[in-house]
C-alpha cells in the first residue's frame, strides 16, 4: 500500500535545487559531527581519567554518558524542532556540540569535564533525532539514497574520531595531550554549522508534526515499541563497544596507538556498508535477509574476542563493527515506516528517546561487570546473549507496515 501524499512531500519536489543541494550538504556535514564527542573519549579513557583523577564510577558514567543524553534530551527534539523550525533547532544543536566540545578540553575537574560533555553529547543527540525528518521533508523520494550518504558520512566521522585522536593527542612524537585529541572536533563541528546559516532565513515547517503525533500516541503502537527495543539494542551494543573496546585491547596488550586502529577497524567497515545497507533496505520487500547476515557478524565477532581476544583481533574487529551497522538499517527503517514528516518525527523521538533508556544500561553495565570480574569474557558473553532479543525485535520493525496505520486516532491533516 503506498503512503499517503501529504504537503510536505509535495512541497519537498518544488524546492529549489540550490536549497536542496545545500540541505543536503548540511545534513552530510552534521551526520559527520554526530559521533566524535563520543568515541574521541574512548581512545584516550585511560589518559582522560588519570588526568582528572576520575573514579570507577566517574569513568563508567563517561562512557554511558552519550546514551544517557540521548535518553533524556533526545525526547525533546521534536518539540523544539515544533518551536523552532527544524532547520534552527539544527544550528542550535551544532552550536551546542561546539561549545560543550571546545570548553571541556580545557577544564581540570572531573565534575565539569561531565557536565560539559554532557552539553556536547545533548546537542549531538537532538540531531540524531531530527535527521530521518530532515529527510523525510526535504528528500521524500529518495530516503533510502540520502539516508545512505548521511549514514556513511556518520560513519566517517565515527572512524576519523576513533582512529586520529591518539595520533592528533600525540603530535609532534611527544608525550599524549589528550586535550589537544578532544579539542580537534570542536573545530570541525563549527565549520558544519556554516551550511545551516544559510537555511535559517527561510524556514521550513513541518505542519506540527511533534504535535499531531504525540509520544504517547506513538507508544500504543506495536511499530513504536518494535522500533525502540530494536533501536535500543543496537545502540546498547555500539555504545559499549565504542566505550570500551579500545580499553579490551590495551588490556590484551596492544599498546594505545594499536589499540585505536583496531577501534578504527571496527567503525572503519561500517563506511561502505553504510552505504550499501539503506539503500538496499529501500528496494527489498523483505529487508530482513540483511538483518540475519548482520546479526551472523555480531555472534562470530563475539565469539572469537571470547576465544581468541589476540590472535584473531583484526578479524573479529571487522566482523563486530558489521554488526554495529544495524544502526544505518534501523535509521533507514524509521523513514519507511511512516508516510509523513510528522510521522517520521515522532518515530524518530519515541524509538530513540526510549531506546537508549534502554541502552544507558549497556555501557556502565559492561564497566561494573569488567570491574566486578576483573575480565572481559564475562561482558563479552551478555553482549553476545543480548543479541538473540535485538533480533527479536528487528524481525518486528523489519515487517512492512506504517505508523500511522497503527495510531488509536489518526491526526487531522490533509488527506
Amino acid at each position: 500500500m503506498p503512503p499517503t501524499p501529504s504537503p510536505d512531500l509535495a512541497d519537498a519536489s518544488a524546492e529549489p535545487r540550490w536549497r536542496r543541494a545545500l540541505v543536503l550538504v548540511g545534513v552530510v556535514a552534521l551526520a559527520f559531527n554526530l559521533r566524535p564527542a563520543a568515541v574521541s573519549v574512548g581512545p584516550l579513557l585511560d589518559e582522560i581519567s588519570d588526568g582528572l583523577q576520575m573514579n570507577d564510577v566517574e569513568t563508567a558514567l563517561l562512557t554511558a554518558l552519550p546514551v544517557v543524553c540521548f535518553a533524556s534530551v533526545g525526547a525533546l527534539a521534536p518539540r523544539l524542532a515544533t518551536l523552532l523550525g527544524l532547520h534552527r533547532t539544527a544550528f542550535v544543536s551544532l552550536l551546542g556540540v561546539v561549545a560543550g566540545l571546545a570548553t571541556r578540553a580545557h577544564v581540570h575537574d572531573a565534575g565539569w569535564f561531565l557536565v560539559l560533555s554532557f552539553v556536547s553529547l545533548s546537542g549531538m543527540a537532538v540531531a540524531n533525532v531530527l535527521l530521518p525528518s530532515l529527510v523525510k521533508l526535504h528528500f521524500p523520494d529518495r530516503v533510502g539514497t540520502v539516508t545512505a550518504l548521511y549514514s556513511t558520512a556518520l560513519a566517517v566521522g565515527l572512524t576519523a574520531a576513533s582512529t586520529l585522536t591518539v595520533p592528533i593527542a600525540q603530535h609532534g612524537g611527544g608525550a599524549t595531550d589528550w586535550r589537544a585529541g578532544l579539542f580537534a572536533w570542536a573545530l570541525l563541528a563549527a565549520v558544519a554549522a556554516v551550511p545551516w546559516i544559510g537555511l535559517l532565513g527561510r524556514e521550513r515547517r513541518t505542519h506540527g508534526a511533534s504535535s499531531s503525533i504525540r509520544f504517547a500516541d506513538v507508544a500504543r503502537t506495536r511499530l513504536g515499541w518494535a522500533m525502540a527495543i530494536f533501536f535500543g539494542l543496537q545502540s546498547l551494543q555500539a555504545y559499549s563497544i565504542f566505550g570500551w573496546f579500545a580499553k579490551l585491547y590495551r588490556d590484551n596488550g596492544f599498546s594505545a596507538h594499536t589499540a585505536g586502529l583496531l577501534l578504527g577497524a571496527v567503525t572503519g567497515i561500517t563506511i561502505p556498508l553504510s552505504w550499501f545497507i539503506p539503500r538496499a533496505t529501500a528496494r527489498l520487500r523483505h529487508p530482513g535477509v540483511l538483518l540475519n547476515a548482520l546479526m551472523v557478524c555480531y555472534l562470530i565477532g563475539y565469539v572469537g574476542l571470547i576465544v581468541a581476544p589476540h590472535g584473531g583481533a583484526w578479524a573479529w574487529a571487522l566482523l563486530v563493527g558489521a554488526g554495529t551497522c544495524t544502526f544505518p538499517l534501523v535509521l533507514t527503517l524509521i523513514g519507511l515506516r511512516t508516510r509523513t514528516p510528522a510521522g517520521t518525527a515522532s518515530l524518530s523521538g519515541f524509538a530513540q528517546s526510549v531506546g537508549y533508556l534502554i541502552a544507558v544500561v549497556g555501557p556502565f553495565g559492561v564497566g561494573l561487570i569488567h570491574d566486578a570480574t576483573g575480565s572481559w569474557r564475562v561482558p563479552l558473553v551478555v553482549l553476545l546473549a543480548l543479541c538473540l532479543p535485538q533480533y527479536v525485535a528487528g524481525r518486528a520493525a523489519c515487517r512492512p507496515r506504517f505508523l500511522e496505520d497503527e495510531l488509536p486516532a489518526q491526526p487531522d491533516g490533509p488527506m
